[in-house]
């Protein structure tokens, strides 16, 4: 007799935060796991605890086809190349290909990273990629769970890094008091596998936030409380985005992008409210703990 063993999860950008998550709480949770990686030297650590390691590139059909074979559910996520002046269509290339390679490999699950503002036609930036990867997805018949995440904390990384050197936080979200919706990634990782996890049937749309909304006011005062000393915060006039990025090395189109998702963010076009469809969570990490955490790292 023949033992039978349980198919594993696919788990993808186990290099990024959100699939890092995904996976180990995956793993923790003692299911089988297969991560799909690009350079197999980022299996490596997921191998040695267990998992299996799948490497393809993500416009590759046959190589994703076969790494989306015979598993019980996986986590995708389409990552953004803001480098190229063409990211929208590798964007699209990419959706596609992980869209045919999904049904191809009859794959009975996904949940696929999206955002808020996804819905909308347009007017997002970035977001547009999502919605891309949405359609894709979904014109596909495979069912999908789009996980559409908020503002995620971690964003603030570099301007926690310069309210510690210089006591004041720049931020490109204004106004400085107003509240916006902000989660922390491993809580978007950790909500993926959970719907994974779960019994569900269909595609649905399901919106995650943290415990609470923050505003730059609070990122603020959390650095102050952190290191002791006062922080103030500077919002920056979008005539200073270019090079505030420069840093970054966005492409032309890439730094269009943001601008432009950055405005419906702060018009509140994009909004966790805006499509009555999606069933809301949230998750319970707080903007003390990611905050607090990045202010101590750059001391």
């Amino acid at each position: 007799m023949t033992a039978s063993f349980p198919l594993p999860y696919a788990v993808f950008g186990v290099s990024g935060r959100t699939g890092a998550a995904a996976a180990d709480a995956l793993l923790r949770a003692g299911h089988p796991v297969r991560v799909v990686v690009r350079d197999p030297a980022k299996g490596r650590p997921w191998a040695e605890r267990g998992a299996e390691v799948a490497v393809a590139d993500l416009t590759d059909l046959a190589a994703m086809t076969k790494a989306l074979s015979r598993v019980q559910g996986a986590y995708v996520v389409s990552p953004q190349h803001y480098k190229r002046e063409d990211l929208f269509e590798m964007a699209d290339l990419i959706a596609k290909t992980m869209a045919r390679a999904a049904l191809a490999a009859d794959v009975p699950k996904l949940v696929a990273l999206s955002s808020i503002g996804a819905d909308r036609e347009s007017g997002t930036g970035w977001i547009g990629m999502n919605r891309m990867f949405e359609q894709r997805l979904r014109a596909s018949g495979v069912a999908t769970i789009f996980l559409r995440a908020v503002y995620f904390m971690e964003n603030w990384m570099p301007m926690v890094g310069q309210a510690v050197r210089s006591g004041t936080l720049p931020t490109f979200l204004a106004p400085p008091l107003r509240p916006v919706p902000m989660v922390a990634t491993v809580d978007v990782g950790r909500a993926a596998a959970a719907l994974l996890q779960e019994k569900s049937r269909g595609s649905s749309i399901v919106t995650l936030s943290g415990p609470q909304d923050y505003a730059p006011n609070d990122v603020a005062a959390i650095i102050a409380a952190t290191l002791q000393k006062p922080v103030g915060v500077a919002v920056l006039p979008e005539t200073e985005w270019p090079q505030a990025l420069a840093d970054a090395h966005f492409s032309r189109a890439a730094l269009a992008g943001f601008t432009e998702m950055t405005r419906g963010i702060n018009c509140a076009h994009i909004d966790i409210k805006s499509d009555p469809s999606a069933v809301e969570r949230a998750g319970t990490t707080t903007l003390e703990q990611v905050i607090a955490e990045l202010a101590q790292r750059q001391r």
